[in-house]
């Protein structure tokens, strides 16, 4: 299968190492396009990958075409390649706020996926949550999955939930690294220093989204088994399970979400 993309930023090439290191596709067979003609020698140096500064010479050769623009450049771009799509193309957007509805009012044909990603796929770890348009037949939730799954998790779920989506697993990583930034600083003022509490933040923050997803425990359950009456976490627990601190947490979350819907109407 050959694979393009329109736009070659970070999390486009997050997207390609992932398909090549994952074997999907060979990296002769994921053709890009960008404005910008250094970055893509440099992808195509680093990755083997074959380029183009034409997006419409990007859709010719490829049946799934990866739209990974800035929202603001995507009804352009979509103009731009309309006349060269085919029922035969899988167009996966990751353009933040754009809808399958949107995107697909603007295309003659293609079967649209939108995707709401997040930054660790460029490590391997990203969140990936897709929704298929109209014209997405129940077939092609594999082959996203398949695609996506390649520089991290997918999960499809319905276009109405995006805005919390992006909420939570697009600005999430912002918001979990915020909160381990400030537990390391507590811990550096306890003596540690920051390295050391760095590395002990990270590995326990690790672990416990691993232990939550081997064990299928719920985070709250998980909380309770690490809490002995009367110890260390119950005191901690104490501080951190206040009204103000549940309050600033779900208005960080409903913020962002709020964000989200703006856009999308922009």
């Amino acid at each position: 299968m050959k694979i393009g993309f329109i736009g070659a930023g970070k999390m486009a090439e997050a997207i390609m190492a992932g398909l090549i290191e994952k074997a999907f596709a060979r990296a002769d067979g994921i053709v890009a396009s960008d404005i910008s003609e250094e970055r893509l020698a440099e992808l195509s140096r680093r990755l083997g990958i074959r380029i183009t500064l034409d997006n419409a010479e990007v859709v010719r050769q490829v049946q799934v075409v990866f739209l990974a623009v800035k929202p603001q450049q995507l009804d352009q771009v979509l103009r731009e390649i309309a006349p060269h799509l085919t029922a035969d193309h899988l167009v996966v957007s990751i353009a933040a706020g754009k809808t399958t509805t949107h995107i697909e009012s603007l295309l003659p044909a293609g079967r649209v996926v939108r995707v709401m990603p997040n930054i660790a796929c460029l490590v391997g770890e990203g969140m990936n949550v897709f929704t298929r348009g109209v014209r997405a037949p129940v077939k092609d939730t594999e082959l996203v999955k398949t695609l996506l799954n390649c520089c991290g998790r997918a999960l499809e779920l319905p276009e109405a939930q995006f805005d919390a989506v992006t909420a939570l697993s697009g600005s999430g990583p912002a918001f979990f690294a915020y909160l381990l930034d400030r537990l390391v600083d507590g811990a550096v003022r306890e003596g540690l220093s920051r390295q050391d509490a760095l590395v002990l933040a990270e590995q326990t923050m690790q672990g416990t989204a691993r232990m939550l997803q081997v064990t299928g425990m719920e985070p709250a359950a998980l909380a309770s088994a690490v809490t002995s009456a009367k110890g260390t976490t119950a005191a901690g627990r104490d501080i951190l399970e206040t009204e103000t601190m549940a309050a600033v947490l779900d208005r960080t979350i409903g913020a962002a979400a709020q964000r989200s819907r703006e856009l999308g109407r922009a």
